[in-house]
């Protein structure tokens, strides 16, 4: 061999070694994604609501148990924890949500849900994932399977966490209740993924600080005098009362609440009365409440009540209303300092053009319950979820895409899929990468 062959080879041995690992870690996403395409279309077509995910805990736990981790199942009721050490160094936690949603489909999709389900009140529901927990499970997968493998590019732990109960805050409380920070590795950072409906796929998004609202659900129960619909001076009418208390709830957030403080009021349900010419004595009103600040939530939730009240006695009503609060989730906070190293790593791995830092929502996320509990940083990722074509086009003529918890919501999910796992792979690298 000349000499000049020589130095070639050894210029091209050191390019090879110096290659970056994090990129080298998403080596066998292509040979792998097939089969987590069909586990996508399988957990697509078979969702299961809160609390109640037992089929879709068991085909994770057993997925996990196929690529070597150490699994236990019925964390927290139906959560799955799956374990993997690979000599010293930190912990990174990685969490996927389980749970679906009482929606019936309408994508037309050929693996659309035509699933009916049980909820943990007993009820049977449509079910669907509309929120993208189906993608989140299957990106999950495929960054577990392909952590297994090259396991010659980081040291220390992967906990791979199942949550359940998400979508109604209760999973993440439920799993730390539950000795997940006791019986199983504390973690040195957490991490999650979650799509987006206004962003196209490929894009990656992270906030630092506040990334997602506080929430709470607030039942009212408005108590009238019912009676026939032709003689409503005989009654207390608490169809018209409960119309004047959603108007009246509004000014909490155009009039009293600071303009620079974010706040959202949304009356998502009101039920009462069972034909025309009945006047009925009770009204329901399920509502929700987001916020950022403390000072603000709490102003929102004693106005809701006071409003409530005040409405009622202003109609004479035969008593005062219920005013229920449940539900409640701080907001999601992203230690700054991760979330800076994170974006970088990602822009790295994945390109510039396709990683920035995002904006703050106003949906509500409880991942960041398990970051507080271990008392360690934690961030979570926003991916988009929208074929880019499609995206253009609704930019292009200022149309409304199908938002998260649509009836009609599909992600591209090739692109979102593989977007989630090689997020999931390139931000735990960047943390447990050998150095």
């Amino acid at each position: 061999m000349s000499r000049i062959a020589c130095l070639a080879l050894l210029v091209l041995t050191a390019s090879v070694a110096r290659a970056d690992p994090p990129e080298r870690g998403l080596a066998g996403l292509d040979e792998i994604y097939p089969k987590l395409d069909a586990l996508y279309i399988d957990l697509h077509r078979n969702p299961e609501l809160s609390m109640k995910e037992d089929k879709t805990a068991a085909r994770l736990a057993t997925e996990l148990r196929a690529l070597g981790y150490q699994v236990t199942t019925g964390v927290g009721g139906t959560g799955v924890v799956g374990v993997v050490k690979n000599g010293a160094g930190p912990t990174v936690l990685l969490r996927t949500e389980l749970d679906a949603l009482p929606i019936e489909e309408k994508t037309g999709l050929p693996y659309a849900s035509t699933a009916k389900v049980t909820d943990m009140n007993g009820k049977t529901q449509p079910a669907m994932h509309a929120c993208g927990h189906d993608v989140h499970m299957t990106g999950w997968t495929g960054a577990a399977a392909l952590l297994a493998r090259h396991k010659d590019l980081w040291h220390g732990t992967v906990m791979m966490v199942g949550q359940p109960g998400e979508e109604v805050v209760q999973g993440a409380r439920a799993m730390i209740a539950d000795g997940l920070f006791k019986r199983f590795p504390r973690p040195d950072f957490a991490i999650a993924v979650h799509d987006s409906s206004d962003e196209p796929a490929g894009k990656v998004l992270i906030v630092p600080g506040f990334g997602m609202a506080s929430v709470d659900s607030v039942d009212i129960t408005i108590f009238g005098r019912g009676g026939h619909g032709a003689k409503p001076h005989t009654t207390v009418d608490p169809v018209v009362l409960a119309a004047r208390t959603v108007l009246s709830l509004q000014t909490l957030v155009s009039r009293e609440k600071d303009p620079l403080e974010p706040a959202v009021i949304t009356v998502g349900s009101i039920h009462g009365g069972v034909k025309h010419n009945i006047i009925p004595d009770e009204v329901k009103l399920q509502i929700t409440v987001r916020t950022y600040s403390p000072a603000v939530r709490k102003q929102l939730l004693a106005g809701i009540a006071r409003i409530a009240r005040a409405e009622a006695l202003s109609a004479n009503a035969p008593r005062e209303p219920e005013v229920k609060v449940s539900e409640s989730q701080d907001a999601t906070y992203n230690d700054p300092a991760l979330a800076h190293r994170l974006e970088a790593a990602l822009a790295r791995g994945l390109g510039k053009a396709n990683v920035a830092e995002g904006k703050p929502e106003m949906v509500a996320e409880d991942f960041g319950e398990l970051g507080k509990a271990a008392g360690v940083p934690s961030v979570l990722i926003r991916i988009g979820a929208v074929e880019s074509k499609k995206h253009a086009a609704a930019v292009a003529a200022g149309t409304p895409l199908p938002s998260l918890h649509s009836a009609t919501f599909a992600p591209d999910r090739e692109r979102t899929i593989r977007t989630d796992t090689s997020v999931l792979v390139l931000a735990t690298l960047e943390l447990l990468g050998a150095r």
